[in-house]
């Protein structure tokens, strides 16, 4: 503190009190009254005070003058709040306004020759200072010297008008200063609502950045004048977005379609960067509607599981026996998933519908979209049962997602084995978009023309077992009746066999029968029928390539009700290669109406429902019993 520093004994004093050998101690004196003028005096050689008998407690009036100088250096900053920083000229006037100045200072008073020797809780005077009428010259010596010794005091701790405190080391290192000043709090290109993530760290931290577009070492080297924050204004240092260099602009190499030109919009520098493990995320969905005008008022179960923490990076849904108003069925897909997605592609076949939905910042990878339709009846007119194929390329890996809807009936394995033949053979994909490998294809089998196939929908395969036994089975252990029930499964039987989809996988089962269910209801058909509950809506894969398929999870939907069926879903994680820009590409296109309807529609919804509970809320009534 300031009263420390300033109580330390100067040297000048320590040499003026060691050229005084023959002075007396005036505290060595007894407690005697003096008899006479010839008192002999021992002479004893004079010591300088130690430390400890110049401290003394603070008064109330210093307590509360130190209280007002830290309540000053805490208004001059106050990101310090432990007083570890120095302030600067902050005394300027606190000399002039500090108690002390109209009070002897600690040294003054514990250096006067009434106290000389006082201690801080001492309330007596020293017997020196009651002896006043002594004429002694021994005495008149001491209190010379001690004058001299206070005053010496006073001049060392107030000499000049603007005291300072001695310089304070901070108690820890000082964080370095960034040479980038600017502001990242109030940058907002790089947050996102409604969790606000800083995904400029996190892009740096999780994919990293391919390239930079201003190379700051070639800005100086010619001669530019710039500065860190002009520089980082020109490229595209807060956004997910890679900079773009102009010589790349300017280059046309990427245009002979080289997987590793630079620039390529399919190449692997661009997939690297939106998917740096090279795996996309795909949601498949099955789902026989039985033809109902109604539909469900939240598909948000059905879409969006919360079982995986994040949306998928691709939708695609198909519809057996769908509703009369298939655009009104889309408009409830693209409400549901919100303005995150865009609608690539949309094709029905009678009431077979399928829509492939795909993030909105992915549709510029994506080649043109390809269909084809088979139809299974005899009567071709009939469209109620048969497959619709959808296909495109993204980047440079061909996908084709078939939905197909069965001969139904318990007995009729053969049929559908027929309509699966017949599929494969008739379904003419791809038409313009070139194979991504050739050699390894099959004009016989359409699902040998691509690098990832998915055939989904209502296959109407049943249980070979009567109604009462599948029951007691579902009803006895659930987990361990579901394995039970897939010992009787015809598709899984033929499957094994290799009669029916040859190369294809399908995930574990691990839900209760799809159908058939009472409407509105979780009880299987109590009609007179009594049909027997079985897994007709499946989901199956196959790859050109091993292990380029995950199945992440396979399940139901069973809170929609609006149906006999209950819906089947399964996620996927895909491995993506990168491609050429020399296909046919779809340039971004998906259909801009729907986009707009459903957001629109979506808001709506969303007024509507806060309107509700504000209305509930003000409505309330509180009932006394």
């Amino acid at each position: 503190s300031f009263w420390e520093n300033s109580c330390v004994l100067p040297l000048e004093i320590l040499q003026t009190m060691q050229l005084s050998t023959r002075t007396p101690s005036l505290c060595s004196q007894p407690k005697t009254e003096p008899s006479s003028a010839n008192v002999k005096i021992k002479s004893i050689t004079p010591r300088p005070p130690r430390k400890p008998r110049l401290e003394r407690a603070a008064s109330l009036d210093e307590k509360n003058w130190k209280r007002w100088r830290r309540f000053r250096t805490s208004q001059e900053s106050l990101t310090d709040p432990n007083e570890t920083s120095s302030s600067n000229g902050s005394l300027q006037d606190a000399a002039l306004t500090s108690p002390i100045r109209g009070r002897a200072t600690p040294c003054s008073q514990c250096c006067e020759p009434n106290s000389l020797h006082s201690s801080p809780d001492a309330s007596e005077e020293s017997p020196v200072g009651k002896s006043k009428g002594s004429t002694s010259d021994l005495g008149k010596r001491a209190s010379e010297i001690s004058s001299a010794f206070g005053g010496l005091l006073r001049g060392k701790a107030f000499a000049g008008s603007k005291p300072r405190l001695s310089q304070i080391m901070p108690a820890r290192p000082l964080p370095p200063m960034e040479l980038n000043v600017a502001s990242h709090t109030l940058r907002t290109a790089n947050k996102i609502d409604p969790d606000l993530m800083d995904y400029r760290h996190y892009s740096q931290h999780k994919f990293g950045r391919v390239s930079n577009s201003l190379s700051d070492t070639r800005l100086h080297g010619n001669g530019i004048g710039y500065d860190n924050c002009s520089t980082d204004s020109m490229k595209s240092t807060f956004s997910l977005l890679t900079p773009i260099r102009s010589k790349d602009v300017r280059s046309r190499s990427y245009l002979e379609g080289s997987l590793l030109a630079s620039g390529a919009l399919l190449g692997a520098e661009e997939l690297s960067r939106y998917f740096p493990d090279r795996n996309i995320g795909i949601f498949v969905a099955t789902w026989n509607m039985q033809g109902q005008k109604e539909l469900p008022e939240n598909l948000d179960d059905f879409l969006l599981p919360t079982d995986p923490d994040y949306a998928q990076d691709m939708y695609v849904i198909g519809v057996q026996e769908g509703c009369p108003d298939r655009r009104e069925w889309e408009i409830r897909l693209q409400e549901t998933l919100g303005p995150h997605y865009v609608m690539l592609y949309s094709a029905a076949h009678g009431v077979l519908y399928m829509s492939v939905f795909i993030r909105r910042d992915l549709i510029w990878f994506c080649s043109e979209v390809e269909y084809a339709t088979v139809t299974t009846r005899i009567v071709s007119q009939i469209k109620t049962k048969g497959a619709l194929g959808i296909c495109f390329t993204f980047f440079g890996t061909s996908f084709l997602f078939i939905t197909s809807h069965f001969t139904s009936g318990d007995s009729k394995v053969n049929e559908r084995k027929l309509d699966y033949n017949k599929t494969i053979q008739a379904l003419t994909l791809p038409k313009v978009v070139p194979d991504t490998n050739p050699y390894r294809s099959s004009s016989g089998d359409v699902t040998t023309r691509f690098d990832e196939v998915f055939w989904f929908g209502d296959f109407n395969f049943r249980l070979n077992k009567d109604r009462e036994t599948v029951d007691s089975i579902l009803n006895q252990n659930p987990e361990t009746g579901i394995s039970k029930l897939l010992a009787y499964d015809q598709l899984t039987s033929e499957m094994g066999r290799g009669s029916i989809f040859k190369g294809f996988q399908e995930a574990d089962i691990h839900f209760r029968p799809s159908y058939k269910f009472d409407i509105g209801k979780d009880s299987y058909d109590t009609t007179s029928k009594q049909r027997t509950p079985s897994y007709t809506d499946r989901v199956v894969f196959r790859s050109r390539y091993r292990d380029d398929i995950q199945a992440v999870k396979y399940s139901s939907c069973p809170v929609i009700k609006t149906s006999d069926h209950r819906p089947v879903f399964a996620l996927f994680r895909v491995k993506v290669r990168p491609g050429r820009d020399n296909i046919p590409l779809a340039a971004g296109q998906f259909d801009r109406e729907l986009y707009l309807i459903g957001i629109k529609r979506r808001i709506t919804r969303e007024l509507q429902n806060r309107r509700q509970q504000k209305d509930q809320k003000s409505s309330s009534v509180c009932s006394i019993s």
